[in-house]
C-alpha cells in the first residue's frame, strides 16, 4: 500500500516564532534531542511507512537544509527507484518568493506528474511526531474520504500554535480554523494532509487560477461543504515547535523516559544525518542527573535536567541546570546556567552566572561568547 504513496514535506511559509533558532537556517534544520533536526522525524516517518520518493519543497534559508539532508543516504533515501528530491522555489525576484505553496507546487507540477504514486501526502516539518502513514492511508481508503486530515486530541500544546478543527459525525471535518482563531475545540489540525495525487493537482489549478494561492486555507477550508474531509486521530507524542517556549518544553518532555521511547522508536526509529564521534567522557568531579549527553562531550562539572548536544565541554567547577546546550559550545569553570538554550559554539567564560525561566529561556546565538 505504501508505494501507493509519494512524501511531500512542504517548507513554504512554515510558521516560525523561534526567534535567534532560525535567524540563520529554516524551521526543517533546528536542532533537537541531542544529534536530530526537526525534519528527521517526518522524514523517517515517510521512510519507516515504505514512502520511497519524498519531496521537500524548500523556501528560504536552506544551505543548512541541503547540507543535512545530502543524498538522502542516511534515511536510505539515495537508491535508483527511490528519492529525496529538495525543490527550492522558482522565484525570479522577492514577490514571487512571497506566494503561497500552490505557487510553488505548480512551478514543480512536473515532478508530481512523473511519480507513479496515485496517492499523496503534504506535511509540514514542525511537527514533532512518529506516526505510521500506511495507517492514514488506510483509514482514508476505508472511509472514502477526498481528504484525510491527521489530527491530535490534545488540550496543552506545551506553548505550541496550532490549527484547531471541528468534527461533525463519523470523524468528517466540519470547521477549520485559519492560523491560530477562537475556534473551540481540543481537537488540533497536525498540518498532514492525504489526497489523490489528481485531486492535489487540480486543487492547485482551480485555486490558481482563481488568484488564490494557499494550500489549506484557498484549497481546503474553502471546500469544506463540497468534499469529503475526514480527520484521522492520531494517538502518539504530538510536540508543536514553532515557538521558543514550545521548542523548550517539548524538548524537556524527552528527559521523560517514555515520550523518549514512543517519540524516537515506536512504531519505528527516527533516522539522522550520523557523525562519528568518540562516547561522551566524564572526568573526575563530574556529575549528571536526569540529562541526555550525546557522544564527544567532556564533562568536568554537574549536569542536571539538560540536554546536551555532540561536542560540549562542561568545564571544571560549572553547573547546568534545565538547560539545553547545542554542538560544541563551552561552559567555563565556575560558571552557573539554568534555563538557557545555546545556539551551536557558544562559550561560556569562566564565572559567569546565566538564568532564564521555564517560559521565557535565555537564549544565546550561534558562536556568542558571553
Amino acid at each position: 500500500m505504501s508505494n501507493q504513496l509519494m512524501g511531500v514535506i512542504n517548507l513554504i511559509h512554515e510558521p516560525d516564532e523561534l526567534e535567534a533558532l532560525t535567524a540563520g537556517r529554516c524551521v526543517a534544520t533546528v536542532p533537537f534531542g541531542g544529534r536530530y533536526r526537526l525534519i528527521d522525524f517526518t522524514l523517517s516517518s515517510m521512510v519507516n511507512s515504505g514512502i520511497s520518493k519524498v519531496a521537500v519543497f524548500a523556501h528560504t534559508k536552506y544551505r543548512s537544509l541541503m547540507d543535512h539532508l545530502g543524498s538522502g543516504r542516511h534515511w536510505d533515501l539515495h537508491h535508483r527507484q527511490s528519492g529525496l528530491f529538495v525543490l527550492p522555489p522558482v522565484a525570479d525576484d522577492m514577490s514571487d518568493l512571497r506566494k503561497g505553496d500552490l505557487y510553488h507546487f505548480f512551478q514543480h507540477r512536473d515532478y508530481f506528474k512523473r511519480s507513479q504514486a496515485e496517492y499523496v501526502v503534504v506535511t509540514r516539518s514542525h511537527m514533532l511526531c512518529n506516526i505510521d502513514f500506511t495507517q492514514v492511508l488506510a483509514e482514508h481508503l476505508e472511509k472514502n474520504a477526498d481528504i484525510t486530515v491527521v489530527c491530535k486530541q490534545q488540550n496543552d500544546h506545551l506553548s505550541g500554535k496550532a490549527r484547531k478543527v471541528k468534527l461533525g459525525e463519523a470523524g468528517r471535518v466540519v470547521d477549520m480554523q485559519d492560523h491560530y482563531g477562537r475556534l473551540q475545540s481540543d481537537i488540533v489540525s497536525m498540518e498532514m494532509y492525504v489526497m489523490k495525487k489528481e485531486l492535489l493537482l487540480d486543487l492547485v489549478e482551480s485555486s490558481l487560477a482563481q488568484g488564490k494561492d494557499h494550500l489549506v486555507r484557498d484549497a481546503i477550508m474553502s471546500k469544506i461543504d463540497e468534499l469529503n474531509i475526514h480527520a484521522y486521530l492520531y494517538e502518539g507524542y504530538l510536540g508543536i515547535i514553532n515557538t521558543i517556549t514550545s521548542y523548550y518544553r517539548n524538548s524537556m518532555e524527552l528527559l521523560k523516559p517514555d515520550v523518549w521511547k514512543g517519540l524516537f522508536f515506536e512504531p519505528g526509529p527516527i533516522y539522522t544525518k550520523v557523525k562519528d564521534e568518540p562516547p561522551a567522557t566524564y572526568l573526575e568531579g563530574a556529575k549528571t542527573s536526569n540529562s541526555l549527553v550525546a557522544n564527544g562531550c567532556i564533562i568536568e562539572g554537574t549536569v542536571i535536567n539538560s540536554i546536551l548536544f555532540r561536542g560540549v565541554h562542561i568545564r571544571k567547577g560549572a553547573v547546568v541546570r534545565n538547560s539545553i546546550i547545542m554542538q560544541n559550545g563551552i561552559i567555563g569553570e565556575g560558571s552557573a546556567i539554568d534555563h538557557v538554550i545555546f545556539d551551536k559554539e557558544v562559550q561560556i567564560e569562566t564565572g559567569r552566572d546565566i538564568r532564564g525561566a521555564a517560559d521565557a529561556p535565555f537564549i544565546a546565538i550561534k558562536r556568542k561568547v558571553i
